[in-house]
């Protein structure tokens, strides 16, 4: 089953909104660029099959208990310092994945690394299309 992807919103949304504009007009830099590309290719992945060997999707209880809702965490990238990780959830609708942030990994072993994690919301069920 192929999935939607969503923004979270504001944050998220705001985010795609800006890069994607930036990357349509050629005026992203080198670094975005190569962000943009690896960021696209997960959304990719992760629409096609969340469970998808690469990105070693897996449920992150702490951010589970705080929102409510099953919060998972994705690989963007691997074997490199600060790797980014992409936070989703199932929803709004059947089908849809909604990503909710993106950072660098937290640090495991510090207490409540994935609490500073600030989460866009769900967007309404009739709230944007998706990407």
């Amino acid at each position: 089953m192929a999935f939607r992807i969503r923004m979270g919103v504001p944050e998220m949304e705001a985010y795609w909104n800006d890069i994607s504009t930036r990357k349509l007009a050629s005026k992203l830099d080198k670094d975005e660029e190569k962000f943009f590309k690896k960021l696209v290719k997960t959304l990719r992945f992760l629409g096609q099959n969340p469970r998808h060997p690469g990105l070693e999707s897996h449920e992150i209880d702490d951010l589970t208990r705080k929102r409510g809702i099953k919060i998972f965490q994705s690989y963007l990238e691997n074997n490199t310092p600060a790797a980014g990780r992409l936070f989703w959830a199932y929803g709004p609708e059947k089908g849809d994945i909604t990503i909710l942030a993106i950072e660098p990994h937290p640090e495991d072993q510090k207490r409540g690394a994935y609490q500073r994690i600030k989460l866009s919301n769900l967007p309404s069920r009739t709230q944007g299309q998706g990407i």
